[in-house]
């Protein structure tokens, strides 16, 4: 493996992406086949397609992925699969309502996988903008979820979100 502060970069060309028995993950690298493999984003808000550490079962990494949409349609899908079971964030479709209610914000949300609801303490401590128009909400206890792009929601929800941004 070499020394472990040492950041390999893997060539998308040599590199391809499948599932084996039981839907793990595995490829071959650089040469190598790997049963097993993990992936993992460096920077998870920051860079979601970028910067994808492949590593073996063990934690042990084996090379960064510098954007999955350099890789070949069949393991670009893989691993756009494989981040999405281990970085599960729904994605918010509208906004139903923002409101505060003594010392809390309590939103009422519509999501990809169905309604929710967030309740902050604090709307600066607890939404994040990793990127232009994006938007992570962060509740009391941990729950997150994500506004691709606040712009591109329908009237009523950039409205609800005006009063908070």
């Amino acid at each position: 493996m070499g020394d472990p502060y040492d950041i390999h970069m893997l060539d998308p060309e040599r590199v391809s992406f499948t599932r084996g028995a039981g839907g793990v993950l595995q490829g071959i690298l650089e040469g190598t086949y790997y049963n097993e493999l993990v992936v993992y984003r460096t920077f998870p808000f920051q860079y979601t397609k970028q910067f994808i550490s492949i590593r073996n079962p063990k934690g042990e990494e084996i090379g960064i992925v510098q954007n999955v949409d350099y890789l070949e349609e069949t393991s670009r899908k893989e691993v756009e699969q494989e981040l999405q079971f281990r970085y599960l964030l729904p994605r918010v479709t509208r906004v139903n309502s923002v409101k505060q209610k003594n010392d809390l914000w309590q939103w009422d949300l519509q999501t990809h996988i169905g309604p929710t609801r967030i309740t902050m303490r604090n709307l600066h401590e607890f939404m994040q903008y990793p990127g232009d128009r994006r938007i992570i909400l962060t509740d009391l206890n941990g729950k997150r979820c994500e506004i691709q792009d606040w712009q591109t929601l329908d009237s009523h929800s950039r409205n609800q979100l005006r009063d908070v941004l």
